[in-house]
């Protein structure tokens, strides 16, 4: 949603992998007003044609389980379909997990605002109340 798509937070993430095994993988990571941005931690920083995978906030359900365990944190992040990603980072400064349970609230707060909005001149329009200016 939004146009700038500010950084809020960049560094270092693993995510558990899907597979049998359910390995630990490093993921240099990018949150912004959008969502969560994953690379392959082996790319470069600079490297912008890096393919990522995208946890937008759209789709983003909360962000859940928390634990602490020898100096880290595990998370999950729980999508709007179901779908579980668990994560963890070292516990030091802001952990991820509560950058990316703030991002996602500011953008479910713009979105609410946005739709009041929307419902409030829809209203104004319908009853003749006020006209909006035409620009």
């Amino acid at each position: 949603m939004s146009s700038q798509n500010r950084v809020l937070k960049e560094g270092f993430l693993e995510k558990r992998s899907n597979g049998l095994l359910q390995l630990w993988k490093k993921k240099r990571c990018l949150l912004t007003d959008d969502g969560l941005r994953l690379y392959d931690w082996k790319r470069s920083g600079s490297d912008s044609s890096a393919k990522a995978k995208e946890l937008r906030f759209e789709r983003m359900a909360t962000v859940d389980c928390v634990e602490y365990k020898r100096g880290l944190v595990y998370f999950t992040v729980v999508m709007a379909g179901g779908q579980e990603i668990d994560f963890r980072c070292q516990q030091e400064g802001t952990p991820w997990n509560a950058e990316i349970a703030l991002g996602l609230v500011r953008f479910k707060n713009l979105l609410a605002v946005q739709s009041g909005r929307t419902r409030h001149l829809a209203h104004l329009g319908s009853t003749g109340e006020e006209e909006a200016p035409d620009l």
